[in-house]
């Protein structure tokens, strides 16, 4: 195994140190802050001292490369873009606390997808359509390393899908700004140019993540073993386990514990360092 350490700021103590644990029996720079040590052949308390240093590690097979896939699934919200992005919509409406309460209650796995979604949606009803362009204009920004990841994946020809939970006057937009092959979400009910608190068809939750993503899986004539999903909340754990690699993005605990790999310190771009 390789064993992949990555973090905004890595001494050369701590690598020593992991090389030691590990044995591994080299240490190769990928980035300024992701480094490979080669020859890995052991776990034990790799993961209490990364934790203790602030660092990222993952295991990863010497064969393992990026060509090895060819889809990789991301959830939006806190995971491509660095908002909630219902929370920020709720904000122009003067029900933040309330809508926030209920996505936190929501991505730790204490309420249902679906039900979350109808009661934040409900407290959104009359506001102006205009309210959702500014969310995307002023509000929504890439999180760190996504656009690096995208352009990297892109280049190799490994397809994009994002899912999410939240709406597609986001996705969609999201699309075709970043070139992404695929995009899925939930339609807002807009009469009058005003939302009316309800949201249009079978609202994507956890399974319906799970199940686009097999759609375009499928689709593909791709095996499981040959996707990524990266997600960040409980409503994504499905998603993420229909894939042969999945990635808990500053995720919730529940998901860090599920996930194959998890970045809590780096950006997007990590995932790149993992393979070879």
């Amino acid at each position: 195994m390789n064993l992949i350490i990555q973090g905004i700021e890595i001494g050369n103590s701590d690598l020593r140190e992991l090389a030691k644990l590990s044995g591994a029996s080299q240490i190769e720079r990928i980035t300024g802050q992701a480094f490979r040590l080669k020859d890995a052949s052991r776990r034990e308390n790799v993961a209490e001292y990364c934790a203790a240093v602030g660092l990222d590690f993952a295991f990863v097979a010497q064969t393992t490369r990026l060509a090895d896939f060819g889809l990789v699934a991301m959830d939006m919200d806190s995971t491509l873009v660095a908002i909630e992005s219902i929370d920020e919509i709720a904000d122009l409406q003067g029900v933040k606390p309330q809508v926030a309460e209920i996505t936190a209650s929501t991505m730790r796995g204490e309420i249902d997808f679906a039900e979350s979604l109808t009661r934040r949606t409900a407290l959104l009803q009359g506001l102006d359509q205009a309210a959702l362009h500014r969310v995307y204009t002023e509000r929504l920004q890439l999180n760190p390393g996504a656009g690096k990841m995208l352009q990297r994946l892109q280049a190799a020809g490994i397809r994009t899908l994002l899912v999410s939970g939240g709406f597609t006057f986001f996705t969609d937009r999201l699309k075709a700004r970043l070139g992404l092959d695929y995009a899925a979400a939930n339609t807002l009910e807009i009469v009058d140019d005003k939302l009316t608190g309800k949201v249009l068809g079978e609202i994507i939750g956890a399974q319906g993540k799970a199940d686009v993503l097999k759609r375009v899986r499928d689709e593909l004539g791709l095996k499981q073993g040959q996707v990524i999903a990266i997600g960040d909340g409980a409503n994504d754990l499905q998603m993420l386990a229909e894939a042969g690699v999945s990635i808990a993005y500053h995720a919730k605990p529940i998901v860090q514990q599920k996930a194959t790999y998890a970045l809590n310190h780096v950006g997007l771009d990590g995932v790149l360092n993992l393979f070879g």
